[in-house]
């Protein structure tokens, strides 16, 4: 009997991985293509259409030919696909598919007098309320209330009903099935300020109240589901199903098993996305969480807290390229370790201000509790030290909110690598951190989706258990050192603040 294949494409920010599956979770093959990004002006983050949808086309050709080389050069075992993509990123369309504009990035921050206009206002509640999120830049509708202002094209072809809406999945679907489908996922959707997570639909009050009645929204479907065809221009000679698509910290979640209230994931990379499951009960955060859909299928709709920490692994990077302390990212760990104690040396990582819980974004960074006796090693077990107690502020305030106590985090990201920091996270939050040592996670759970619609995949049941490198609280170092360390780190942020 032949082994089945799920190609999985995960559209980011800097580029495009694709990766086939096998029925293991195994990778058998893979590619990754960069993606460039532009920068107008200052605090504009804008990317080409064109090159996105290209930039999928050519990490999938080479992702087919590696599986050629390596796997099989017979292209009907890979069975379907599923994809995950940088979230609140979006752009709007024609019926022809010809953009009207940049894709703008999740990054981009033109529209922050809009989102200053909006707070305070009797809208904001509103928009808290039905869409589970805050007023900020980092999602999608804002900005799209900056091009309608700011760009009398756009204006003109909403007011028009001839403005396509979509974040990245849906523009590559579009694209894919040549305009016959034109669909998101709830995911995607609950990241743009316009989805009802009651209702699971798009709210057409909040739609008249920005001025956007007429504006084309996609359809709306769970994330595991038959969403059309395509053969990626001519990259396969048949169609395969496109059966899932899921935004690509939503799709980790799922790829690491995140499937029970209080199971939670935290991807720590540039920044730190941490959601915590909280099963089919919508909780209503009152301490700075976004409230989003984790995951659904055609049973059931998970929904989730979420934390959003703005500077995790960038302050090691400004360490490293900035101040010269190190030349390698992996040298921080045995840094940390020789430091043995922190000296009382705290780095509150505020650069581009602080994120949940506090979102305080006019805040700058600090280093307190220097003295002569410190060295660089301090300085790093302080930077090091940052990320967990982030983390911890964020867990703490979703257990509060919610009522779930945390059962286990799953954590993904480069720096999972860093033995110290995931020991530190173990200590403080007094339970397991699980890494599952695969890179592409997102893309393992977009993959898992779709083999599920298509019946590749019998159940929820992780595809990477057993592969976990688990961190216990205690196991190599002192806890409640840790947590004192930690009530220090509460004082220094106060002190900021």
């Amino acid at each position: 009997m032949h082994e089945s294949y799920v190609l999985a494409v995960d559209q980011g920010t800097s580029g495009t991985k694709a990766v086939v599956f096998d029925t293991r979770g195994q990778i058998r093959a893979q590619a990754t293509e960069p993606l460039g990004s532009y920068f107008p002006q200052p605090g504009f983050v804008e990317q080409n259409p064109e090159e996105i949808y290209h930039n999928v086309l050519a990490a999938v050709r080479a992702c087919v030919a590696q599986y050629r080389e390596l796997v099989s050069p017979d292209l009907t075992l890979i069975k379907t696909c599923g994809i995950s993509n940088q979230r609140e990123t979006f752009l709007l369309w024609d019926e022809e598919g010809t953009p009207l504009s940049k894709a703008i990035v999740w990054q981009c921050k033109r529209s922050v007098e809009i989102c200053h206009r909006l707070q305070g206002s009797a809208l904001e509640d509103r928009i808290k309320e039905r869409t589970g999120l805050m007023i900020d830049p980092y999602f999608s509708g804002t900005k799209l209330l900056w091009l309608c202002e700011n760009d009398a094209k756009v204006r003109q072809a909403i007011d028009a009903g001839q403005a396509f809406f979509g974040t990245v999945d849906t523009w590559l679907l579009y694209r894919l099935t040549q305009g016959k489908q034109y669909l998101t996922d709830y995911t995607n959707a609950s990241r743009t300020l316009f989805f009802n997570l009651d209702q699971l639909q798009w709210d057409q009050d909040l739609l008249a109240e920005f001025g956007l009645r007429r504006l084309r929204l996609p359809g709306l479907r769970p994330s595991s589901d038959l969403y059309g065809s395509s053969n990626f221009e001519e990259i396969f000679a048949r169609d395969i199903p496109i059966s899932a698509m899921i935004g690509d910290s939503h799709a980790a979640a799922f790829g690491e098993g995140c499937f029970a209230p209080g199971t939670a994931k935290a991807t720590l990379g540039t920044g730190c996305s941490i959601l915590l499951n909280t099963g089919d009960r919508r909780i209503r955060s009152a301490q700075g969480m976004v409230t989003t859909i984790c995951w659904s299928t055609r049973e059931r709709v998970d929904y989730a807290l979420e934390g959003i920490i703005v500077t995790c692994g960038a302050t090691i990077a400004w360490l490293r390229d900035n101040l010269g302390l190190f030349v390698q990212s992996r040298d921080t760990q045995a840094m940390a370790e020789a430091a043995e104690d922190s000296h009382g040396v705290y780095l509150v990582p505020a650069f581009s201000g602080l994120g949940a819980p506090h979102w305080r974004m006019d805040l700058k960074a600090a280093i307190t509790g220097l003295t002569f006796g410190c060295d660089k090693n301090h300085i790093v077990r302080a930077a090091l030290e940052s990320i967990p107690f982030q983390i911890k502020d964020v867990i703490d305030v979703m257990e509060q909110d919610s009522d779930i106590p945390l059962q286990q985090l799953q954590a993904d990201g480069g720096i999972t690598a860093n033995g110290f920091v995931m020991q530190c996270l173990a200590d403080l939050l007094g339970t397991q951190v699980a890494n599952i040592g695969i890179q592409e996670v997102s893309a393992l759970g977009a993959a898992h989706l779709a083999g599920l619609q298509q019946g590749i995949f019998k159940g929820l049941t992780p595809l990477a258990q057993g592969r976990e490198k688990l961190y216990s609280p205690g196991a190599c170092s002192d806890q409640a050192a840790m947590q004192q360390r930690y009530q220090g780190w509460i004082r220094a942020v106060q002190q900021l603040k």
